[in-house]
């Protein structure tokens, strides 16, 4: 690439932090009338973490690919370059140097030449950018993350604050209200006694709350391996939860196992561990009809349903016979409170549920929500603590 020089081993200038080359060269090209976005600052410092500035080319085509938006900006992007990065030491990027990355911005930029996608101080000068790796971890496909992702991912599901929709219970409890549906005739009684008995100060009682029964049905077939272990840790995260009421968990694939016991465990390791021995059918095959007309038979006429928050885990493929599906998704509709569909595959682009399980199953949910990313679960959880949308 003429007109550039690539960084070179000049050993006149000493050592920088990394995060001060990206904020001088975004500087230095502001100056010359480069308007270059905060946000594209930070994509810089991510590249540069992947190709190191041994590279040269890598070097300049890192920065020309997110700082440049203009082609008219091309020239000086190469001028800036030439006279920048010749006389500064090159150095390695590392990934933990980069991740977070903070951007310390001394000079008070321009702000008619900066577009204003990042965040200001009071008097509308840009000081400084910081972005989390967490924040973007939040918002990735749960079956793409590595290792080391996946580790941090697991951190955060445990970390969810799950609460359940609260339902209105028999008992009632005194009211700090001067008004009310229930007379409380025992307190009204006392508070005038001073009065010959003459009701003039009454006390009324209210209803006491108390949250719905939440019921997990969490698919762990084959075709949900990449999800599984998370909705599990989701609902271990439930039943661990102090503000859910009673939460019962249990596994759709070829048979219904209950898992409630095993998932009880405070430790979600032993938990999990423990769950999976039960489980002989996991990563199997699926037959989601039978196994939510056994759910609907054996627990479902004791009452573990009835005005509960059923929520199903599933990307609705089901070797079994759709109308089988669809008889008893209506049969679980009629006594449950809500039904929500959790599907990871809602979240691609061009989705349709045309999956012969999902699509019988449908007409019978109350929400259908995606369920790939640690975003959708904390969506989810928002769901289930009462938001508005089930049909009763």
């Amino acid at each position: 690439m003429s007109g550039r020089v690539a960084p070179t081993g000049a050993a006149a200038t000493p050592l920088v932090a990394p995060e001060r080359l990206v904020a001088g060269f975004t500087r230095a090209l502001r100056r010359v009338g480069v308007a270059v976005a905060t946000g594209s600052a930070v994509l810089y410092a991510e590249a540069l973490g992947q190709v190191g500035l041994e590279d040269p080319d890598g070097v300049y085509w890192a920065g020309r690919a997110t700082l440049v938006r203009r082609p008219e900006d091309v020239e000086l992007y190469d001028r800036v370059f030439t006279a920048y990065w010749s006389e500064v030491t090159p150095l390695r990027l590392t990934q933990t140097q980069v991740q977070p990355v903070t951007l310390a911005l001394d000079e008070e930029p321009d702000q008619e030449e900066i577009p204003d996608d990042g965040p200001t101080g009071p008097d509308g000068d840009i000081r400084a950018l910081r972005w989390s790796a967490v924040e973007v971890l939040t918002e990735r496909d749960m079956g793409t993350l590595t290792a080391e992702e996946w580790a941090e991912a697991q951190r955060l599901i445990a970390a969810l604050r799950i609460s359940t929709e609260l339902r209105p219970a028999r008992r009632t409890r005194s009211s700090r209200r001067r008004s009310g549906s229930y007379p409380d005739l025992r307190r009204t009684f006392r508070l005038n006694v001073r009065h010959g008995g003459v009701p003039v100060e009454r006390a009324w009682r209210e209803p006491v709350e108390r949250p719905r029964r939440m019921v997990f049905l969490l698919d762990v077939s084959g075709s949900m391996e990449d999800y599984s272990l998370a909705m599990a840790r989701f609902a271990h995260a439930a039943v661990s939860s102090r503000r859910a009421g009673r939460v019962e968990v249990f596994t759709i694939g070829t048979r219904l196992t209950r898992v409630t016991r095993q998932l009880g465990r405070r430790d979600v390791e032993v938990a999990l561990r423990t769950a999976g021995q039960a489980v002989s059918d996991w990563s199997g095959g699926t037959r989601l009809g039978e196994c939510i007309g056994e759910f609907n038979n054996v627990w479902g006429v004791r009452g573990l349903a009835r005005g509960a928050i059923v929520v199903i885990c599933s990307d609705g493929w089901d070797r079994g016979d759709p109308e089988r599906m669809a008889v008893e998704m209506g049969r679980l509709s009629r006594v449950a409170r809500r039904i929500v569909w959790v599907n990871p595959l809602k979240a691609s682009p061009g989705y349709a549920p045309l999956a012969r399980g999902m699509a019988a199953a449908l007409p019978y949910v109350d929400q259908f929500v995606e369920g790939e990313s640690i975003r959708s679960l904390e969506h989810l959880a928002a769901l289930v603590s009462g938001a508005p949308g089930g049909r009763r």
